[in-house]
């Protein structure tokens, strides 16, 4: 890093911290920042700074928020005796623009990674199981990614939880609506012919 360039290499370093993002393309967002929207550059700064430092993990659900408890555990009208278990707050806050679904969430921090080191007490498995063993939940559904990581969270808290006595539900998988059959992987076929209803 040259003197005269060391913020700008800052910058782009800082950029690539963010997911999928390279140094062609961390370089590129830099320039075009400082060089055609500085006050867009200026917005994007303040709004890390006071997400950074006025967010935090719900006492509940451990989705983001701003209080202690955030608005959708304290909705009365959210259905109780459900409970959607998703592997983080962007999975919830996907779900929740379906509209489709009403009762109440738990964000795990994170997916079981054996080769990570994760496993189920990373994850926040034991702060799952008590709070769907709180005699209101009657049915928990795993939402968990399709991943191979995914499939073994979903597993382990699928096995735990009904061990406990509690109905567990798994999110279907199958043909994305609008497509067409002879473009769809197969892979997913075979899990929609598994999965038909």
């Amino acid at each position: 890093m040259s003197s005269d360039t060391h913020s700008l290499d800052a910058l782009v370093l800082a950029l690539r911290r963010l997911p999928g993002v390279g140094v062609k393309s961390a370089s590129r967002m830099a320039y075009h920042l400082l060089q055609n929207d500085r006050e867009g550059a200026q917005l994007l700064a303040h709004a890390l700074l006071d997400a950074s430092a006025s967010m935090r993990h719900c006492e509940r659900c451990h989705t983001f928020t701003q209080q202690p408890v955030c608005a959708t555990c304290l909705d009365p009208a959210r259905d109780a005796t459900r409970l959607c278990v998703v592997e983080s707050p962007a999975d919830q806050a996907a779900l929740e623009r379906t509209g489709a679904y009403k009762g109440l969430y738990f964000v795990l921090l994170g997916r079981i990674s054996p080769l990570d080191g994760i496993g189920p007490h990373e994850i926040g498995i034991d702060l799952l199981f008590q709070r769907a063993c709180d005699g209101v939940v009657q049915e928990v559904i795993l939402a968990t990614n399709f991943t191979a990581e995914g499939e073994a969270t979903a597993h382990v808290v699928g096995e735990g939880l009904r061990s406990r006595g509690l109905r567990v539900t798994r999110l279907a998988r199958g043909v994305p609506v609008g497509s067409e059959l002879e473009y769809v992987d197969l892979g997913t076929i075979a899990h929609a012919l598994a999965d038909r209803r």
